[in-house]
């Protein structure tokens, strides 16, 4: 128990409850773990080190990280530009039908990326209401094309910049902007000058969020932008395809995911997880 006049801390409980721990919840949170951690553990053990460099300089592996890498860049950079506005419209203005349009933009976050792929072919498909109006009117084709693999990729990655961002505006000062207002400043110069510098962590945070859903996408993609090497076979679709010829080239392009995986995570956990 706490002595007279000390107060109970946060860390003070946290480290009381962590004494001692209940069987009945470490057996079960040991498995868990293992079950996460041991198919990691054996992608590694099956990883052909010696051979490493060999393959991945492999003409197949370079053009599908290339690809990758290009694809999910120019996905984060669309998603910027239509997510961050989009982020200041749910946290700052009053609309009917708010909890609908954020319920709406998160819908990709659960929504199975192979149905995304077909909601996206049927939209800026050639038949589509989108997709047939370019291709009359421009005679430009989106499905099955590296502008496709971009596409989708923005589909189910933006939500998490969106989620990002909007939080980092709710959390906000708003003084700050309403003394740009009181000295003059319009709604534009207060949103570039104020507003973004103050928010910028929590969207670097969506953005690299962002771009690592894209790099890692694959069932929109293939579905939307097909599997073609060298216009539209990102990585994960290359892992896909290497599964049923060259087993060594799967476990090291989906080494090379999981790398950039966890350095991610690991450069971005102070935004969610709390220390000791």
């Amino acid at each position: 128990m706490p002595t007279a006049g000390r107060p109970v801390t946060t860390r003070t409980r946290r480290r009381g409850t962590g004494q001692r721990v209940p069987v009945a919840l470490l057996v079960p949170a040991a498995l868990g773990l293992l079950f996460l951690v041991l198919p990691l553990g054996g992608l590694l053990l099956r990883t052909p080190w010696t051979a490493l460099g060999p393959r991945l300089t492999a003409p197949g592996v370079l053009t599908a990280l290339r690809l990758s890498v290009q694809c999910a860049t120019l996905a984060t950079l669309l998603c910027l530009a239509l997510g961050v506005p989009l982020a200041w419209l749910l946290a700052r203005v009053e609309f009917p039908g708010r909890r609908w349009v954020r319920a709406l933009v998160t819908v990709p976050l659960v929504l199975p990326p192979v149905v995304g792929g077909v909601a996206l072919l049927l939209v800026f498909g050639r038949r589509g209401p989108v997709g047939g109006w370019l291709d009359a009117t421009f005679g430009v084709t989106l499905p099955f094309t590296t502008t496709g693999v971009v596409l989708a990729e923005a589909f189910v990655a933006m939500p998490f910049l969106i989620i990002a961002v909007e939080g980092a505006l709710r959390g906000v000062d708003h003084r700050y902007e309403e003394a740009a207002a009181t000295l003059g400043a319009g709604r534009w110069t207060t949103f570039t000058r104020v507003t973004l510098p103050l928010v910028a962590p929590g969207v670097a945070a969506g953005a690299v969020l962002c771009w690592a859903r894209a790099l890692g996408e694959f069932g929109a993609t293939i579905t939307f932008a097909g599997n073609y090497p060298g216009r539209t076979q990102t990585m994960p679709l290359a892992v896909y395809l290497a599964l049923e010829t060259d087993v060594e080239a799967a476990v090291v392009l989906s080494l090379v995911l999981l790398t950039v995986s966890v350095l991610i995570l690991a450069g971005l956990r102070d935004r969610w997880i709390t220390g000791p």
